[in-house]
């Protein structure tokens, strides 16, 4: 099996370092990008600037709660882009809002997870939907 490519768009170093830990414990052979902002998702997903090599992500992993360009703007322009739209996207965020999942769904965000606040439940929660997306679904070979 290819290794499969996540793109995080995070800002919470916390966040980050639980989510990368989940992920290196897993048994999927997985290759992580990681950008902190909304602006630098899409300078990565274009392969622009500093990212002219970044390896198109088989799954985006994406919070609402984003510095220069919020996770509803990164999602709409990832859906609207034809090269893109067909990447998974999964948003991981703290916020339960009625407003904020309402509108991910809307914009086609393929699921919305909020994240738990222990750590143990947040690394069951990244555990559970890498196994999910890797090993049961079957995702486009771009």
């Amino acid at each position: 099996m290819k290794p499969i490519h996540i793109l995080l768009i995070e800002d919470n170093e916390g966040d980050i370092l639980l989510t990368q830990e989940a992920l290196d414990k897993s048994k999927i052979v997985n290759d992580v990008s990681i950008v902190r902002d909304g602006n630098e998702a899409v300078l990565f997903l274009n392969k622009q600037e500093n990212y002219a090599k970044a390896v198109t992500p088989d799954l985006i992993l994406l919070d609402v709660n984003l510095p220069k360009k919020n996770g509803h703007e990164v999602l709409q322009y990832i859906k609207e882009s034809e090269k893109l739209k067909h990447i998974p996207v999964i948003m991981l965020t703290t916020s339960s809002s009625e407003i904020d999942i309402l509108k991910s769904y809307k914009s086609h965000v393929n699921c919305y997870i909020t994240k738990p606040v222990d750590a143990k439940s947040f690394l069951n929660v990244v555990t559970s939907i890498e196994n999910f997306w890797v090993t049961i679904v079957t995702l486009p070979t771009q």
